[in-house]
């Protein structure tokens, strides 16, 4: 079962090769991408039923992806947001598991663990359908 993913991320490069990458190896349909807090809050305000998974950068061209995470804490169980970040420290980790991240990933060396993943979140979303 794809999930259907959301991106905010706003270096173009980066952007790119994580959703050839997700596509390729864990069953990810990308359906758009924001650049901004304010973009990204709108998009997935509107589209509350169209996704499965938002993977959420902290550093965007405006705004915080923490407000990015704060805006979805309402959202469905079913529905998953995690934190992609060059910024992963300890505290970091903390903060965005009381904003209702589900996860957070170290973009230099975590890619592997969030494939992983969401090939899990995949099969979990399948056996619940």
């Amino acid at each position: 079962m794809e999930l259907r993913t959301y991106i905010v991320e706003d270096n173009a490069t980066i952007r790119e090769n994580l959703i050839g990458t997700l596509e390729e190896l864990a069953c990810v349909k990308a359906l758009g991408w924001a650049e901004t807090e304010a973009e990204a809050k709108g998009w997935l305000a509107q589209h509350q039923a169209m996704w499965d998974l938002a993977i959420v950068d902290l550093f965007l061209k405006q705004g915080s992806g923490l407000g990015v995470l704060e805006s979805c804490r309402a959202r469905p169980p079913t529905q998953r947001v995690v934190v992609l970040s060059n910024y992963a420290t300890t505290d970091m980790r903390k903060r965005c598991a009381q904003l209702g991240a589900d996860a957070v990933f170290d973009k230099s060396n975590e890619i592997d663990a969030l494939v992983e993943y969401c090939i899990a979140h995949s099969e979990d979303r399948q056996a619940g359908a």
